[in-house]
Order: structure tokens, then sequence, then C-alpha cells
């Protein structure tokens, strides 16, 4: 029989690596948005640094890989580019402030913004997964990837990526001028989170291992 084997978690090498590059970029947006006056998006280093720290007590209660620790780093990063890196104007829309989320890579199609979201609550799939296994698996039995489980980890996921659209609508209650746009806009962020947390189930469900039939005789 093939066990599902757990993961690894990250050193405390790898951690000193993660959280450096981690606090680095977020040092580097907190300057750039105090020059700009975006008070935006000093609301959302806030909420990440809370989610840092969220992130931290669950890791030294499961042990997060440090491959999944990177992965949510570069999330992380990817949305802080998002708000804060100048695009040209001929690459988004008139209507929108020239920043990296506002970025059509395919016009009226898929956009920038999409693209991390997807990304993101497919890591998140991928988080849960993590947790779990770390807290139902035993020293005789490890669990397997089963379309039950993944079906949770998936629903997981988007219920994470719905608690992010709430957040986006209390800064657009709290904050005189946001980017997060109009309902068309959470529409669309609710179906990339779908699409990356289902994407993220069905690479977890048929890239680990399987219980192997017995030999025929």
């Amino acid at each position: 029989m093939t066990r599902n084997k757990k993961h690894q978690p990250a050193s405390q090498k790898q951690l000193i690596a993660i959280f450096s590059f981690t606090f680095l970029y977020i040092a580097i947006a907190i300057a750039t948005s105090l020059m700009r006056g975006n008070r935006e998006f000093v609301f959302y280093i806030a909420v990440m640094a809370v989610i840092i720290f969220g992130l931290d007590f669950l890791h030294r209660r499961v042990g997060l890989s440090s491959s999944m620790l990177w992965a949510l780093s570069i999330w992380g990063l990817t949305h802080m580019a998002g708000g804060l890196a100048p695009i040209p104007a001929a690459w988004h829309s008139p209507d929108v402030p020239g920043v990296l989320y506002n970025l059509w890579f395919i016009r009226d199609v898929l956009k920038y913004d999409q693209v991390v979201h997807a990304y993101g609550f497919g890591i998140t799939t991928w988080l849960c997964w993590q947790a779990l296994i770390s807290r139902i698996s035993g020293p005789k039995n490890e669990p397997r990837a089963t379309p039950g489980l993944m079906i949770l980890c998936a629903a997981a996921g988007m219920g994470f990526g719905a608690f992010n659209e709430i957040i986006e609508f209390i800064a657009t209650l709290t904050l005189p001028e946001t980017n997060v746009g109009g309902y068309a806009n959470t529409g669309w962020d609710l179906v990339s989170n779908f699409i990356g947390a289902c994407g993220a189930a069905l690479l977890i469900y048929f890239f680990s291992p399987r219980e192997e039939a017995p030999p025929t005789r």
C-alpha cells in the first residue's frame, strides 16, 4: 500500500529566508503607500500583517511546508505589486487607476486581478489540505486525497475567498476612494476564486499517491 505521506514542515533556516523576503517587500510597500498618500493600501497592509500573524500561529501547530509558505509569500507580493506598481495607460481601461491590478492580459477576458485571485485561493485550498492532514493523520494511517476531502478543502478555499470580498467591502465603506470595483468585479473575483480552489483540489487529488491494488496470483 502506498501512503499519502505528510509534508515536511519548513525548517528554521527556511522560515528566516521566507519571512525576510516577505518583510522586505512589505516595508517597500509601506514606504510607497505613505509617499503616495495611498490610504487604501495602508489598510490592506494592516490586513496582511494580521494574516501573517495568523499563519505563524497555524504553522506552529500544524507545521506548514516551505513550498507552501513560499507560495503564500509570493501571493502577498503579487497583491502588493498589484495595487502599487504603475502600468502604461494603454494597458488598462481609462476609467480605472493605472496600476497592475487593472492590467488586461486579454482585453475584457482575462485581467491580472483575476489571475491573482485564482492563484491565491488555489494556494489557500492547498493550505487547508495541509492543515487537515496534519490533524487527522496518525502513526499508522495517512489520509488519502479522496473526492470528499477535496470538495471540503475547495469549499474552505472558496469560503476564505468570500471572506476576502467582505474585507474589500469594508474598505469601500471606510475609505473615501478605493480600487475595489463594482458588482461585476466582485462576481468575477468569486468566479476566479472558484477556478483556483477547484484547480488546486484536482491537482492535489491526481498527484497524491493512491492505494495500490493487491497483486494478482
